[in-house]
């Protein structure tokens, strides 16, 4: 439910807000709104006409599915393409955009073994955003020593 209601908000934005209907033109139309005062409706005020409230309401229906059918033939005409990219993910769970970059290509992800130390910076010159441990050794070079009777 809450994909639909937030897939309803961005086209009736689109249709509203953005003039992104041809059928309404390239206006801004704010909906009608009611004054609420412990809990009561006290006054409502209407901006737009009933006809135009409808108008509305077929141009967000249209952009819906629209893009439902869109989606409908993108995902089925690369159905290939998303079993790969659902196959990595059960495999790393995660992907980057250059990891999806390069399955799309047809290649494979190659990621380091758990046991190879991570680079210190990554392609580019760049640092990660997570510091490193410092190699593991604890702060102050010392390394720990079991307790005699521990």
């Amino acid at each position: 439910v809450g994909d639909i209601q937030m897939a309803t908000g961005w086209a009736k934005r689109m249709v509203t807000e953005y003039g992104m209907s041809e059928k309404l033109g390239r206006v801004r139309y704010s909906s009608n709104e009611q004054e609420v005062f412990l809990g009561h409706s006290v006054t409502q005020t209407q901006n737009m006409s009933e006809a135009t409230a409808e108008t509305i309401d077929s141009e967000v229906r249209r952009i819906i599915e629209t893009a439902e059918v869109r989606a409908h033939e993108l995902l089925s005409s690369r159905i290939d393409d998303v079993h790969k990219l659902a196959k990595a993910l059960l495999e790393f769970e995660t992907l980057s955009g250059d990891e999806v970059n390069a399955l799309l290509r047809g290649e494979e992800i190659v990621r380091p073994a758990a046991d190879d130390p991570p680079p210190t910076t990554k392609p580019g010159g760049r640092r990660g955003s997570v510091p490193s441990s410092g190699g593991g050794k604890p702060a102050g070079g010392f390394d720990p020593q079991p307790q005699p009777g521990a």
